[in-house]
């Protein structure tokens, strides 16, 4: 079993409940709108727009990344709208999840007719896909 398993696949048939509703199509804040107002519906803990702080060399820099979601206080949900997933996206995620000090982070892609995801873990990049 995977690590928060049962938590990531609330997620993602959230994200799937929005896709199936909306298609693709709509430009990225579309679907965190969707979403934020799905997860509420399903009671999946969030918050959205989470700010992530980076330091360095334990000094704490200006410079701030925010991510879309951030669920039951462990998994970070970032989504896209794209035609295709590259690999900044992932790496994006995984950037978040150490900024953070968390495992676990979900890279949704709604910009196809079949919702793509990816479960990413800063311990091994782990891909899941419908």
């Amino acid at each position: 079993m995977l690590k928060f398993e049962e938590q990531t696949q609330k997620i993602i048939n959230a994200c799937l409940e929005v896709h199936n509703e909306l298609k693709s199509g709509f430009l990225e804040p579309v679907y965190q709108e969707a979403l934020e107002y799905e997860f509420n519906l399903q009671g999946i803990p969030y918050e959205r727009e989470k700010k992530l702080n980076i330091v360095y060399k334990g000094r704490k820099l200006k410079k701030e990344y925010f991510a879309d979601f951030y669920c039951f206080n462990n998994i970070i949900v970032e989504l896209k709208a794209v035609s295709r997933l590259e690999n900044e996206h992932k790496a994006q995620v995984i950037n978040y999840l150490k900024a953070i000090n968390k495992e676990i982070g979900l890279l949704i892609n709604f910009g196809k007719a079949s919702l793509q995801w990816e479960r990413i873990s800063i311990f091994g990049l782990t891909k899941e896909k419908p």
